[in-house]
């Protein structure tokens, strides 16, 4: 059997890259996936696809900005599911830019969605784990928390925040829980998408020379829902061979 078979599964950013991955390759082993995300019809699209190949899936529009939102994506699975086993803390954005172009807004906008976001799903599933003496977090944070570099000074300290709490929240947790983070090198995503044009562009070359498919960090997420529940995978960093 699985480890994952029969799981519940909360991916939030469900609706392309890396969550849609995630949501394709824990139903073909045999979990039920609720997705969130902003754009319905990528989420129906997802939907659909798992539904095809035999398995079941739910899903709902869900802004990770909006603390409601994300209530209700975990309250989905409950009520369609039973319960919720896993949530995975996935959306995010990069608009990266100089600190001198002073982008306040685009720096508003990572800090709501890439910590508050995790932090509202914190808020939701918490007592749903406590309540079942079970569940487990997965926060998806990046490589570039590890290597911080000009431009993303931002970004980088949105995804070292979600580390921190991680890191906090498995210290708590007790025996009971489990919290993995998960930090993603060059992926080949549509995460350019949230970036100025000129950004948008260096991005898509990058991506292009040496980035990996989600599906690579798709496996290793599995990798951590799989294990025995008195296992926690903690911290897993999947990068290309070929990024500095």
């Amino acid at each position: 059997m699985s480890g994952i078979e029969g799981k519940v599964v909360a991916i939030t950013g469900a609706g392309s890259g890396i969550g849609e991955a995630t949501a394709l390759l824990l139903a073909e082993r045999g979990a039920r996936v609720v997705l969130g995300g902003r754009r319905a019809e990528r989420l129906q699209a997802v939907a659909a696809r798992v539904e095809a190949a035999g398995g079941e899936a739910a899903w709902a529009s869900t802004d990770v900005t909006v603390r409601e939102d994300v209530a209700g994506l975990v309250e989905l699975a409950r009520s369609r599911f039973g319960k919720l086993d896993v949530l995975v803390s996935n959306a995010g954005i990069a608009p990266i830019s100089p600190l001198d172009d002073l982008r306040v807004e685009d720096w508003e906008r990572m800090v709501d969605v890439n910590f508050k976001g995790v932090l509202y799903g914190i808020a939701a599933a918490l007592p749903v784990f406590r309540e079942q003496g079970c569940g487990h977090f997965v926060n998806t944070v990046s490589t570039a928390g590890l290597r911080i570099v000009p431009l993303q000074s931002v970004y980088a300290a949105t995804k070292n925040a979600v580390r921190t709490l991680s890191e906090g929240l498995r210290q708590e947790a007790g025996d009971s829980l489990r919290v993995t983070v998960v930090s993603p090198g060059v992926t080949r995503t549509e995460f350019p998408e949230s970036m100025s044009p000129e950004m948008r562009a260096r991005a898509g070359v990058t991506q292009g020379d040496i980035g990996i498919p989600p599906e690579a960090i798709a496996r290793a997420i599995a990798f951590a829902v799989e294990q025995p529940d008195n296992v926690d995978v903690g911290d897993i960093v999947v990068r290309p061979t070929a990024q500095g």
